[in-house]
Formats: C-alpha cells, structure tokens, sequence
C-alpha cells in the first residue's frame, strides 16, 4: 500500500481510500512444513477524480516493482484491481 500511495501521488492522483483483500497460497510438504507459493493483492482503490481510473490501475505493477515486501519474498505477489465499493 505505501509504495502504492507513494507512486500515485508522483502521478497527481488523489487517493481518498485504500482497502486490499490479500489471498495467499500456501504449499503443504509431506513433512508437515508449509510455504506460501504465490500471494494475490485485490486493492480497492477510492479516487477523488474517477476519470483517472485507468491510470491508478496501471500503477499497481510498478507499486510492486519497488514494494520491499514483493521484493523481499521468493513468490510472486500479484496484484488484481478492483473496484471499491461505494460505501
């Protein structure tokens, strides 16, 4: 979310709120060890100015490009946009 914040701003977007719904998939080994496989973000994210939805979504890749996070685990941390609700 920070970097995310962070890159939209330096694009002149006005986010007004931010909610993500993370599912994880999580490896089961035989010696009853476990590891997540992959991580899947759903960011919903609330504009001031609808028109630039195109735009927010589009920054979500390079978001994840300089996350610390997405950079310091050895899964992929995919990111599908949604849209928030309007409450």
């Amino acid at each position: 979310m920070l970097s995310y914040l962070h890159i939209a701003v330096n694009n002149g977007l006005k986010v007004i709120g931010y909610t993500d719904t993370a599912q994880g998939t999580l490896r089961l080994n035989a010696d009853n060890s476990g590891e997540f496989t992959q991580a899947v973000l759903k960011p919903a994210v609330r504009l001031a100015d609808e028109s630039q939805r195109e735009l927010a979504n589009s920054l979500h890749e390079q978001a994840n490009k300089v996350c610390f996070i997405a950079r310091s685990v050895n899964f992929p941390v995919l990111h599908e946009p949604v849209l928030p609700s309007n409450s």
